[in-house]
């Protein structure tokens, strides 16, 4: 294989029509550059120069490999400066993987202000159930996921977990129902009231604390109807079918058939942290969007309203 260095000296030699020229603008003895030029001969197996007068001119083979090195430095040019902008973080692709009501919520916001500080580098962003993101940065297909973690819980190993905002849950409950009068609720006063199940799957970190909370209030919820969404579950809470609780960024609708309370006793609340791998902490635009995170977001607090 050819030596890229030695055709850069080539090109040198070429370019001045002087070994000694070369020497000297590359900083090397006109003894070294000889040396770089035979080697490259004999790599090639063809003379690339011949003397004329007091200097040298390329053969057909030095004119070649001649191009060919010009071509390469400008290749290595791009290359650096593209490396670069990747190492200043303005450049490149960064990947996102969220759940569905932080994209709804969270993601917008920052993406817009991650876009007018960072222009030059594209997102791929994708929608995924909190628990799997985990699988996805540590397979090297995300760069970023924003998920749910305990609180006090460890980061997973070689990953970086910043906290986002913590996002209660709130009862929602039929319009006229009996306990809309109260401005707070104790979650055990839901206990016998059927439920509308809206936990997108049957295990996962709101699915756990939801069953956790309950079960800190002394029963396990009676569902009556199960849905995939928030937006479905509110409908079915205003025909009357039963009540639910949802964490305060799936309100961002609030259905004119439902009112919203407080809830206590205990009162369950999700973490959101965005999680990224320790060996990307030095990336740029990792930082950028974990900042626009963190941002205030979400929407107005509306717990004591009817909704």
């Amino acid at each position: 294989m050819l030596d890229v260095r030695r055709m850069q000296v080539l090109r040198a030699v070429v370019s001045t029509g002087s070994i000694t020229a070369a020497a000297t603008n590359l900083g090397y003895t006109p003894s070294a550059i000889s040396q770089q030029v035979a080697g490259l001969e004999k790599q090639a197996g063809l003379p690339l120069l011949e003397r004329v007068g007091r200097g040298v001119r390329p053969t057909a083979a030095g004119r070649l490999l001649t191009e060919h090195a010009g071509r390469l430095a400008e290749q290595l040019a791009e290359a650096e400066s593209a490396l670069t902008a990747l190492r200043n973080g303005c450049a490149g692709t960064l990947r996102v993987r969220y759940f569905a009501t932080a994209g709804a919520a969270l993601v917008p916001p920052a993406v817009a202000t991650f876009r007018a500080e960072r222009s030059g580098v594209e997102l791929d962003l994708k929608l995924t159930e909190p628990t799997d993101p985990f699988v996805e940065l540590a397979a090297g297909r995300a760069d970023v996921a924003i998920t749910v973690l305990e609180p006090d819980a460890p980061a997973p190993e070689g990953m970086v977990a910043r906290h986002l905002l913590a996002d209660p849950f709130y009862a929602v409950l039929p319009r006229g129902h009996a306990l809309a009068r109260k401005r707070v609720l104790d979650l055990g006063e839901l206990a016998d009231e059927p439920w509308i199940d809206v936990d997108c799957g049957a295990s996962g970190p709101c699915a756990d604390l939801v069953g956790n909370a309950c079960a800190g209030a002394g029963f396990s919820p009676q569902v009556a109807v199960e849905s995939d969404d928030y937006a479905t579950a509110q409908g079915f809470v205003a025909a009357g079918l039963g009540v639910t609780i949802i964490p305060r960024l799936g309100l961002g609708y609030a259905h004119p058939g439902v009112v919203l309370r407080k809830v206590r006793n205990p009162e369950p609340v999700r973490h959101i942290h965005v999680v990224y791998r320790e060996d990307a902490a030095w990336n740029p635009a990792v930082l950028t969007l974990a900042e626009a995170l963190e941002r205030p977001h979400g929407p107005p607090d509306q717990g004591c309203r009817d909704q």
